[in-house]
């Protein structure tokens, strides 16, 4: 008995850089074309890691590239941005890293020194994150053909204690909080590729979160519905995954989402919306009205910590939009990320 072939509905003719940006081209991309050929018929949403049971057991893991240019940029460099990105994509499914495997593909002609210092910033990093790395493998493709390295990641990780993290567990009323400042590592990577004539004080927050979001756990577990690290496409796009899935509103207070002046003036004289910067050590969560303040507390209680805040919350109207509002009572809805303003940045 023959099956009919799964209706693909990506369309666009060939792949582009906006594309791989994490906005509203991503999304077509694959729920058009990986979501029907790879998953079948499942329907739950996408996530950063997966959730599933071995022999009894749950586990949590997952994969990433990274193909961020320059390698190294104030604050980090991509050694240190494989781990920690691994790290917080199992961390804000509510998963503790616990092993990693990690792929280098080299372009021929790259300088052992600078292999070799991203080695050791991964090792760091690691350790820092408290993951072991495992295993991997090694590729070289001629020169010319990968800018130098490229990393790619698998994690596998352990849920951590009373987290039960879904877009459908999110209601009305529910509040936004975020873990810090957004955009200094999108751009601190646009200024450290000296296209621009900008100078400003601004390094990446690449960092693991995984300790914010376990003294979050300890304090609030019950009440945190959902979690994702706004990494491309920044918060916005994020917020809008969430909208879409779980169908409610997300009202965020503007004045109230921490940027850093150095940032906020950087996108003011590029035209660039904070709010669509990419970021490396930041997490956004849904936490129950009752549990809002424990939560808060409970993450500014660490010296990393200390910038988090409230900045919205759940509504049922608009179903499906993130809508922002301002201090003087204007409105305005917070779309997905179009395009892609910033490429290779993670």
């Amino acid at each position: 008995m023959s099956t009919a072939a799964p209706r693909i509905r990506f369309r666009d003719a060939q792949i582009e850089m906006a594309h791989g940006a994490g906005g509203k081209a991503s999304r077509r991309l694959v729920e058009g074309l990986f979501a029907p050929l790879l998953f079948g018929e499942r329907r739950e949403p996408l996530g950063d890691a997966a959730h599933v049971t071995l022999n009894g057991s749950k586990l949590a893991i997952t994969t990433d590239s990274f193909v961020v240019k320059p390698l190294c940029f104030p604050g980090g460099s991509i050694g240190e941005l494989a781990v920690n990105g691994t790290v917080n994509d199992l961390a804000v499914s509510g998963a503790q890293a616990e092993s990693l495997v990690v792929t280098f593909v080299l372009e021929a002609g790259l300088p052992t020194e600078v292999l070799e210092a991203e080695v050791r910033a991964m090792a760091h990093a690691a350790k820092e994150a408290g993951v072991s790395i495992v295993g991997g493998d090694t590729k070289v493709v001629e020169h010319g053909k990968a800018d130098r390295m490229y990393i790619t990641t698998a994690g596998i990780g352990r849920p951590i204690p009373g987290l039960a993290l879904s877009a459908q567990s999110v209601r009305p009323g529910d509040k936004v909080l975020l873990s810090g400042p957004i955009g200094d590592h999108g751009i601190t990577i646009l200024l450290a590729r000296g296209e621009l004539d900008l100078e400003a004080e601004i390094c990446s927050d690449t960092r693991s979160v995984l300790p914010l979001i376990e003294a979050m756990a300890a304090a609030a577990a019950p009440g945190v519905r959902w979690m994702r690290d706004p990494t491309r496409g920044g918060l916005a796009t994020s917020l809008n995954e969430l909208a879409r899935d779980c169908g409610l509103c997300v009202a965020l207070i503007e004045e109230r989402v921490p940027v850093r002046d150095a940032v906020r003036g950087a996108c003011e004289l590029l035209g660039l919306d904070p709010l669509h910067i990419a970021n490396e050590g930041q997490f956004v969560a849904i936490v129950a009205p009752e549990f809002a303040e424990p939560a808060l507390s409970a993450v500014r209680a660490l010296p990393e910590g200390s910038e988090c805040a409230l900045i919205g919350e759940i509504r049922e109207q608009p179903p499906g939009t993130v809508l922002g509002t301002r201090g003087y009572g204007g409105t305005r809805v917070i779309d997905m990320l179009v395009g892609d303003p910033l490429p290779r940045i993670c």
